[in-house]
């Protein structure tokens, strides 16, 4: 599959392979486990950023490297900077609005409102910020030996990367207290049944597995489904009645669409729910 992809190096800790209408990002700093710096962060907002802008790309796949999805931020570096009296370098340029259009966030991306969709391909450790840029993605493909947890509890680090508004919003309230409160470990089978993984896969097999879910993705007629994404991404706050009609309003010009997609389907295309 590689074979036919092109792969561009953002910075040394970050790929960027092209398959076709699929975007792959991967993070690899196996030393720590793909826990991010400052600088990997960016280079990781940068790749969405890149990935949004391109018009050929319609699906991303995040992924890590060496067995593990992400450890969190880099506590080491953390540390570093701490001794060196530079602590408050780490909040440098992370302070924004609503309304910023490409905000970075501490782990890069997870400040960003994409038009099109990620999927998280989880190995090994999804941890701390690491489980928060799962969260930040639309669907997680999970390993069946990976796992998920708050493990920055153990250390005073808060959750600022979306951690406490997406975790309530997945799995509700009382599974996201659970997991928020007491930092523990979800491993595969657990994190299916409370719907933080989409999908749990065999040992080796979250990229791939993550990269034929993105191309059945990009198969589909690309307005509609993405004109359904965000109404569902902007629902939320909403009253039922504004919610309804924001939905309306930006669908009701793929009904056209639809009506092709029906004329297709009585010739005989796609029937008994077949893709």
């Amino acid at each position: 599959m590689t074979d036919c992809g092109v792969i561009a190096q953002m910075e040394a800790s970050i790929h960027v392979e092209t398959l076709g209408p699929v975007t792959v990002v991967t993070l690899d700093r196996p030393e720590v486990r793909n826990a991010v710096d400052a600088d990997t962060a960016r280079a990781l907002h940068a790749a969405f950023v890149a990935f949004e802008a391109d018009s050929q790309a319609r699906v991303a796949v995040f992924h890590g490297a060496n067995g593990h999805f992400c450890a969190g931020w880099d506590l080491q570096r953390g540390a570093q900077l701490a001794r060196e009296g530079r602590g408050a370098n780490a909040l440098a340029g992370l302070d924004f609005e609503p309304d910023d259009a490409q905000p970075l966030g501490p782990m890069g991306p997870s400040r960003l409102l994409l038009s099109k969709p990620v999927i998280a391909a989880v190995s090994g450790a999804a941890v701390a910020g690491g489980m928060e840029l799962a969260l930040w993605c639309d669907m997680r493909v999970m390993e069946q030996d990976a796992y998920f947890g708050v493990y920055c509890r153990r250390f005073g680090v808060p959750l600022i990367d979306g951690g406490t508004v997406r975790l309530p919003r997945l799995i509700g309230m009382g599974h996201a207290m659970d997991l928020i409160l007491t930092g523990r470990k979800v491993e595969a089978a657990e994190a299916l049944q409370m719907g933080l993984a989409n999908r749990v896969v065999p040992k080796g097999t979250a990229r791939s597995a993550a990269v034929e879910l993105a191309q059945q993705l990009a198969k589909f007629p690309q307005a509609t489904m993405l004109a359904d994404r965000m109404n569902a991404h902007e629902q939320w706050g909403k009253a039922l009645p504004d919610a309804l009609h924001a939905e309306w309003e930006r669908s009701k010009q793929r009904i056209a669409d639809g009506l092709e997609g029906a004329a297709r389907f009585a010739a005989g295309e796609g029937r008994h729910g077949k893709f």
